[in-house]
């Protein structure tokens, strides 16, 4: 019995290592071929599936250092943007920051599913990044704002992040002479109120960008850059998974909304998103998508920060999220009940596809960029 389990063990080898020399050479040839699709120019690659109707832009690449950088930084309207932004003063409680939501070190967002703010309340909707906030054509999840001195202004009022009663802010920064002398250096003149807090503010954040990843390196002609699973992926991300229909450019958004499935429509944890500011039946459960570049360093992910693995959020776009969409029974009886945008369809993704895209994701993400701090705070 023992001399027949070796030989049929042995047997078993054999078949596998001819299966593997057989099938195995046809999974490399296959990865190395999609490959020489894209190790090349950008204009040579192949086209990538488009549903029909959708305005899209090819990738880009991100321009490099700019030379000006430092300069920029210690230009007077961003030092001062860059003290407030900092400084808790700008809160009710003098407690909190714009920092406190936005950390430098976790690529401005707040590494939690929804952020804590004045009196320990929480928030209903995850902390956008501000990486590359300059290039947002609108902001917040529902895109409620297109101006960044307009969105400055909401959480410093915001009774359940900054709670500050804006006729006490301008007092407050007055009486440190310290400021006085920084909002002189940027506006040239000794007066100064809220549109000036704005506008340095915003100044400040529009320096918030991000840095070159492998992705970019690639795509400008550095072409092992990127490793055969991550081509793959990219290849992927272009075609099979549909993501490219709302991921594109060089920011790999579309700056529009949608609604893909995560609603909960009339439960304990709805978010009608874009509706609230339109009030358009057809806005119910959008939002605004979001920029992909440097993705895996600010999770969790989706507008409620209710993912905090990538694999499952890959997951939820494979399943098409199509079971939550309306009926053409419920919509009549109900015209606000949403509709799952019909990009979302099932993908029928592999295990090893997701983890050809996740690992794609890992290299649009570029090292993070910890900005220090302000050593002292005028005071």
């Amino acid at each position: 019995m023992r001399i027949l389990g070796v030989f049929i063990s042995s047997l078993l080898l054999v078949i596998l290592l001819s299966f593997g020399e057989q099938y195995g050479s046809t999974i490399i040839s296959t990865t190395d071929s999609i490959a020489s699709l894209y190790k090349r120019p950008l204009v040579d690659w192949p086209q990538p599936n488009i549903d029909p109707g959708v305005s899209w832009k090819e990738f880009s690449s991100l321009p490099k250092v700019d030379s000006d950088y430092f300069a920029i930084m210690e230009s007077p309207i961003v030092v001062l943007g860059k003290n407030l932004f900092f400084d808790p003063i700008l809160s009710g409680s003098n407690q909190i920051s714009c920092s406190s939501c936005h950390h430098p070190q976790s690529s401005w967002a707040d590494k939690v599913s929804t952020p804590i703010g004045h009196d320990h309340q929480s928030g209903t909707r995850n902390t956008p990044s501000l990486l590359n906030v300059y290039a947002r054509k609108s902001l917040f999840w529902d895109g409620r704002e297109t101006a960044l001195e307009a969105q400055a202004l909401s959480p410093i009022e915001a009774h359940h992040e900054m709670n500050m009663n804006l006729t006490q802010l301008i007092p407050k920064l007055k009486a440190i002479q310290a400021y006085n002398a920084l909002f002189l250096a940027a506006f040239d003149d000794p007066d100064y109120s809220v549109p000036e807090v704005l506008k340095a503010l915003s100044a400040f954040q529009r320096t918030l960008k991000s840095r070159r990843s492998r992705f970019d390196e690639f795509l400008d002609g550095n072409y092992s850059a990127l490793s055969a699973q991550q081509i793959e992926g990219m290849h992927l991300f272009r075609t099979k998974a549909r993501c490219m229909n709302c991921h594109n450019g060089q920011f790999l958004t579309d700056e529009d909304f949608h609604n893909i499935g995560l609603t909960y429509y009339k439960r304990k944890y709805e978010d009608l998103g874009r509706y609230y500011v339109t009030g358009k039946a057809e806005d119910v459960g959008k939002f605004r998508t979001p920029s992909l570049r440097d993705v895996m360093n600010t999770g969790p992910w989706m507008h409620n920060g209710m993912f905090w693995n990538i694999t499952g959020v890959i997951n939820i776009y494979n399943r098409g999220m199509q079971m939550n969409t309306a009926t053409a029974e419920q919509k009549a009886a109900d015209p606000h009940h949403p509709i799952t945008d019909p990009l979302m369809q099932k993908l029928y993704l592999s295990k090893v596809e997701i983890a050809a895209i996740e690992s794609f994701m890992h290299a649009i993400t570029a090292t993070s960029y910890h900005m220090r701090r302000p050593e002292k705070l005028p005071r």
